[in-house]
């Protein structure tokens, strides 16, 4: 009769070993697949939130065409106190000034509330050209993002507020430039509060107005405005020290009255 094969302790061992393998290596190709899964949908949700972000920036700054409210086209000036109706022959007077520029915060304490005055009288049109050349001068960015904040706080009507405001509270130091935060506590000093200043946030950090700021730059070289100030009346360049004083301003305002 004939024998069962016997299997030997060394095979049997041999075998267990296999066995183990076999399914220990089931196990890691079962964890490197799920491994992939979560790094696939973790890319996927990262990529969803980029592009969420990004599609919200878009629709806030039309694709870098935004305007604020007033402006008929990039590298035109903002027109202010827009509730006035002006005079069928009041002057146009153009005023070119950078945020940072220290000359133009000494103008404005000088002559400001008078230029403001007329145009709230209706005896001028008053344009502003916020311009950002001193961002390369003093190799930062302050020009463009406080001129970005100044029309993003034009959204809650409050650009005048916000121009008054920092103008006075420019760096002691030229070059120094604004911090975000300086930037926002401006916008609140200006009015800019609760709602309002949720959307001005919002505005300010996808960079509605920098392709308008930057192109007010851009048109204002090409029609030779150099420095700031700059003012012109009915498109002529005005000597600054013909206007030296309000009495002088008021003047050279009548002179130019159609």
């Amino acid at each position: 009769m004939a024998k069962k094969p016997t299997t030997s302790p060394a095979s049997a061992r041999q075998a267990k070993i296999q066995a183990a393998q076999k399914s220990q290596g089931g196990g890691a190709n079962k964890i490197v697949v799920a491994t992939v899964v979560v790094v696939v949908a973790i890319i996927a949700v990262v990529a969803g939130v980029i592009w969420s972000q990004q599609s919200q920036e878009t629709a806030i700054t039309g694709g870098g065409k935004a305007l604020p409210t007033g402006v008929a086209a990039l590298g035109k000036g903002y027109p202010a106190f827009q509730d006035v109706t002006a005079a069928s022959n009041a002057p146009v007077v153009d005023l070119y000034e950078d945020f940072q520029c220290p000359a133009c915060a000494a103008f404005e304490a000088q002559l400001g509330s008078t230029f403001q005055e007329q145009a709230k009288a209706g005896k001028i049109k008053l344009v502003y050209h916020v311009k950002n050349f001193l961002d390369d001068n003093l190799r930062n960015d302050s020009s463009t993002r406080a001129g970005n904040a100044a029309f993003c706080a034009s959204d809650a009507g409050k650009f005048q507020e916000f121009h008054n405001t920092i103008f006075p509270n420019q760096p002691a130091n030229e070059g120094d430039g604004y911090t975000d935060a300086q930037l926002k506590g401006f916008a609140e000093q200006a009015g800019v509060t609760g709602a309002a200043l949720t959307t001005w946030q919002q505005c300010y950090d996808a960079n509605k107005y920098v392709d308008y700021v930057n192109s007010v730059e851009e048109q204002s070289f090409t029609d030779g405005v150099r420095g700031t100030p700059t003012v012109k009346i009915d498109g002529k360049d005005v000597e600054l020290s013909t206007i030296a004083s309000p009495e002088l301003l008021t003047q050279a305002i009548q002179n130019a009255t159609k």
